[in-house]
């Protein structure tokens, strides 16, 4: 009874499919490519690729090729931005180009094999370069502004003045931060504006009374 047991649970083990899932978080930028791989797995041990495709907002998009019959099928896939690299028997990456704000979302591909099933997952985070001004208003009072970025930006000043700070949301997922700075006293005659952001740092350098931003510096 023993040995029958074990040759039992021998099989329940052979039985169980086995499944092997990867998760990745993935920032990129707006107005490139996208590349999004599935598990290396060899193609002759292949019985079904699938990907999945969740954006808020819209229903699941699926596509899906089965090896034995060469057949593509998709379930409620309209953004024709989104394709398979190539024919998915050659290669089954998937393709963004060009990556737009709307395709923040989770991406997965699942490959069927005989051996299990295996998952890689993209969690996508669309990042949008905001535009950086600086200007001076009045009274010794410094503007700096990063328009529309994803996600928002963060600003600090040198030297450090009497300073407010602002987000604006808008309804694309994007974020204007505006910061305003006073120095009292003529001891500063110069401040700068840095910038930093996920897609690149910035700092513009002005001359109080001036009105005349002088330079702007990239990182």
């Amino acid at each position: 009874m023993h040995t029958l047991g074990k040759m039992s649970a021998l099989r329940l083990l052979i039985s169980i499919i086995i499944m092997v899932s990867v998760n990745i978080s993935w920032p990129v930028l707006m107005d490139t490519n996208a590349v999004l791989c599935c598990p290396p797995i060899a193609f002759r041990n292949l019985i079904v690729i699938t990907w999945e495709i969740i954006i808020r907002g819209q229903p699941s998009c699926t596509k899906a090729y089965r090896k034995e019959t060469n057949e593509t099928k998709e379930a409620n896939c309209t953004d024709e931005r989104i394709t398979w690299v190539s024919t998915p028997d050659q290669n089954s990456d998937l393709q963004i180009h060009p990556v737009a704000i709307t395709h923040d979302g989770y991406y997965r591909c699942m490959m069927v094999t005989p051996d299990g099933i295996f998952h890689r997952g993209y969690h996508l985070q669309v990042l949008v370069t905001p535009e950086v001004t600086l200007f001076e208003s009045r009274n010794r009072t410094a503007v700096c502004k990063a328009v529309a970025g994803k996600p928002a930006a963060q600003i600090s000043w040198i030297p450090e003045g009497d300073c407010a700070t602002k987000q604006e949301y808008w309804g694309n997922g994007t974020v204007t931060v505006k910061s305003m700075c006073h120095w009292e006293g003529h001891n500063v005659s110069a401040v700068t504006c840095h910038v930093s952001h996920l897609t690149g740092n910035k700092s513009l350098y002005i001359k109080l009374n001036s009105h005349k931003c002088l330079f702007l510096v990239e990182e």
